[in-house]
This record gives C-alpha cells, sequence and structure tokens, in this order.
C-alpha cells in the first residue's frame, strides 16, 4: 500500500469518526497525567457529596485570595461552571458526541456549540 493510500484511509477514517469521543478522553485520567489527582485521593473525593464538594473548592479558593472574590459575581457563573463540568463529564464517558448529547438531552447542533463555547475538546487535547 503506498503513502498516499494510507493518508487517504486515515482521512476517510477521520471523516467517519467525527462524532466518536476518543475513549481515553477522562478527566480523571488526564487530571491523573497532570499529578493533580491520585487513586487515594479519589477514594477520599467519593465518600464527599457534590455539594460538598463544591462548598470545599470554594472555600479553598476563596482562602487563596484572602476571602476577597469582590468583582467575581458566584451566582450568576453557576451556571456556566456546571455546564462546563458537565460536558466534560459526557465526553468522558459516551462512546460518540452524538450519544453524549442525547445523555444531556440535546440536539447534536446545540451541544456542538457548546463544545466550542467552553472549548472542552481543548481540554482534553492537551
Amino acid at each position: 500500500m503506498q503513502n498516499t493510500d494510507k493518508i487517504s484511509i486515515a482521512e476517510h477514517m477521520k471523516k467517519h469518526n467525527r462524532h466518536n469521543t476518543i475513549i481515553s478522553k477522562s478527566v480523571r485520567i488526564k487530571l491523573e497525567e497532570e499529578g493533580l489527582v491520585n487513586n487515594q485521593l479519589l477514594t477520599l473525593i467519593s465518600g464527599i457529596s457534590l455539594e460538598d464538594l463544591i462548598a470545599l473548592k470554594l472555600e479553598l479558593a476563596c482562602s487563596e485570595v484572602r476571602d476577597r472574590l469582590y468583582g467575581f459575581d458566584i451566582w450568576r457563573n453557576l451556571k456556566p461552571i456546571v455546564q462546563e463540568s458537565v460536558l466534560k463529564f459526557a465526553i468522558s464517558t459516551r462512546n460518540s458526541k452524538k450519544d453524549a448529547a442525547r445523555f444531556l438531552g440535546l440536539n447534536y447542533l446545540d451541544f456542538r456549540k457548546l463544545l466550542a463555547k467552553y472549548d472542552v475538546e481543548e481540554y482534553f487535547n492537551m
């Protein structure tokens, strides 16, 4: 097989699989590779409710800036923060982008717009 045949086959496969997510996309794996989490920490996190985990993260962030979150409107920014995290979750747990969109109850066009808005695909490509 010639090199040009390999390229055309690869392009063909990419074109037909453009809706698939890569199985290796995982927030947990990405954070483990960056050295930010390990199995011990993940075990501890699994015992904390999502609400407590969010509150703890906000408390830690606030203490890092000496309680000076002035100008950052937490309440109005909750929706985009949660949407981005749920998009990352859907991409990392579904076999395709179309499946992720269905899982979230979105049509595929709206799903693609949200992926672009929150730059979710770039997050996993780093």
